[in-house]
């Protein structure tokens, strides 16, 4: 029996902004279904999507594949994508990929959607 567990938890915080609250582990058995949910995304110009993965525990290369993967269907469409809360380890790892140059990092989904509006 696989015991790895992957859960995905969409918010609308306001219009044209989603949050995908990514927990778990990322790896080669569970980033099928990361893939598939964001296949389904609607990434429209002017969008905003914030992964938000401070609840990640693991993610091995699949997983990152699937994360440049939506960077690419994001920018093709002029929508906005930011991955925030990566952890220490993880945050090495794109360091040394160079993909801490691609992505759009912040520490919290706060700070991924700005200042709160009156």
């Amino acid at each position: 029996m696989d015991d790895r567990t992957l859960t995905i938890s969409p918010q609308h915080p306001a219009p044209g902004v989603t949050v995908l609250v990514v927990e778990g582990e990322l790896d080669h058995h569970t980033a099928p279904l990361l893939a598939d949910f964001l296949g389904r995304e609607a990434f429209v110009p002017d969008a905003r999507v914030v992964l938000d993965l401070a609840g990640l525990a693991y993610c091995d290369s699949t997983g990152v594949t699937v994360l440049v993967t939506a960077y690419q269907k994001a920018h093709a469409a002029r929508c906005v994508l930011a991955l925030a809360g990566l952890n220490d380890d993880l945050s090495r790892v794109f360091g040394i990929m160079g993909l801490d140059q691609v992505f759009t990092l912040v520490p919290t989904v706060a700070d991924a959607l700005g200042p709160a509006r009156p």
